[in-house]
C-alpha cells in the first residue's frame, strides 16, 4: 500500500466556516471510535490527550448507539472527507462522521471538543448523536 502524497490538513482558526479535522487528531479520534466499536464507552484505555469521560456522558453514547439499532464499526478513511471542524474563539467543535455495518456512512456523529494545550491537543467527548 502506497502513502497519500497529500499533506494532512492544520488545524484551522476560523470562527466563520468549518475545515477539515486537523491530521494530528485523526489517529486520538480513530482510537476513541475504536474504543466505542469494542464497547467500552468510558475509554478505558483512553489515550493521554483525551479527557476522562463523565458517566453522564458515557450513559448517552451507550444508549444513543443501543438505540439507534445497528453496529458501529471503526472509521474508514472516508470519514475525513466529510468531517468537520470548526473554531469556536476558545476551542474547535467538532463533528466525526459516524459508520455502520448495516448501512456504511450513517447519519450518527462523534461531538468532541479540542482545546490546545502547550503539549499539542485536548479531546473532550460530548456525545454521539445524530444532528
Amino acid at each position: 500500500m502506497s502513502q497519500s502524497t497529500h499533506p494532512l490538513p492544520a488545524a484551522v482558526k476560523d470562527e466563520d466556516a468549518a475545515h477539515p479535522i486537523a491530521g494530528a487528531w485523526r489517529p486520538t479520534l480513530s482510537e476513541i471510535v475504536r474504543s466505542f466499536v469494542a464497547g467500552d464507552y468510558a475509554l478505558s484505555q483512553r489515550p493521554a490527550s483525551v479527557a476522562p469521560i463523565r458517566t453522564a456522558v458515557t450513559d448517552q453514547i451507550r444508549d444513543y448507539i443501543a438505540d439507534y439499532g445497528e453496529t458501529l464499526v471503526e472509521l474508514p478513511e472516508n470519514t475525513w472527507g466529510t468531517s468537520i471542524a470548526q473554531w469556536m474563539g476558545t476551542h474547535w467543535e467538532v463533528l466525526v462522521d459516524l459508520w455502520t455495518a448495516e448501512s456504511g456512512e450513517s447519519d450518527l456523529v462523534l461531538s468532541v471538543r479540542v482545546f490546545e494545550t502547550k503539549d499539542g491537543f485536548r479531546i473532550e467527548v460530548d456525545s454521539i448523536h445524530v444532528p
